[in-house]
């Protein structure tokens, strides 16, 4: 009986030195594996090639930030056409910020005819409100949600075929109304002309010889 006490003691030693060098070694590896809690987690996206190809896609003219700072950082983009399916109510475009304040912004802007339900949509329910905001000469209207606000944009005027050259800017997301309002405020919308490639001359034209 004395002996398999002992044996016992024994195990449970050796089972608690085991674990101790277990211990001892994850934190040797923890300390000389290099690791960078400063790394920013946001996965930033370029959108330039992105915005001038939707400027010569779109039939309205597409709407990107002009002098926004480096704080600003893109992490979402893309323009889906209408096909007569998936995108059958009109063409859309999206562009998805990080703010300064580490809060979530988007440009959504679309030429779909049944603007409200479109605002609806990218806006996840916010109603509109009495409150305006005079930006680049423009009445924008404040909308409130609980999960995001935004500022819209109607285009007025009349429309051709599926709203065609008539688009719904919608600035909206967790930002405050002040960085809704920066965002808007450095929208320019314009659109990208198609430049068809240069017809070469023709060899009579460039070989003639000059009259003497």
């Amino acid at each position: 009986m004395a002996a398999d006490k002992k044996r016992g003691r024994q195990t449970v030693r050796d089972m608690v030195i085991s674990l101790a060098v277990i211990v001892l070694a994850a934190g040797v590896i923890y300390l000389f594996v290099p690791h960078d809690e400063d790394k920013d987690p946001v996965k930033t996206v370029s959108y330039g090639i992105e915005l001038k190809s939707a400027r010569r896609a779109a039939p309205y003219p597409v709407a990107g930030p002009v002098g926004l700072s480096k704080e600003w950082r893109a992490t979402s983009v893309r323009y889906a056409a209408a096909d007569g399916a998936k995108n059958a109510d009109g063409s859309a475009w999206h562009l998805g910020f990080v703010t300064p304040r580490d809060e979530y912004a988007a440009v959504e802007q679309s030429d779909e005819p049944r603007a409200d339900r479109y605002i609806s949509r990218v806006t996840h329910s916010a109603k509109k409100t009495a409150g305006t905001e005079r930006l680049g000469g423009r009445e924008w209207v404040r909308y409130k949600g609980e999960k995001y606000d935004a500022l819209v944009l109607k285009e007025s005027g009349k429309s051709g075929k599926s709203g065609e050259g008539k688009p719904t800017t919608v600035v909206t997301g967790t930002a405050s109304f002040k960085e809704l309002s920066q965002l808007a405020g450095a929208l320019e919308a314009r659109k990208e002309k198609i430049v068809p490639p240069s017809s070469s001359s023709s060899p009579s034209s460039s070989s003639s010889p000059s009259a003497k």
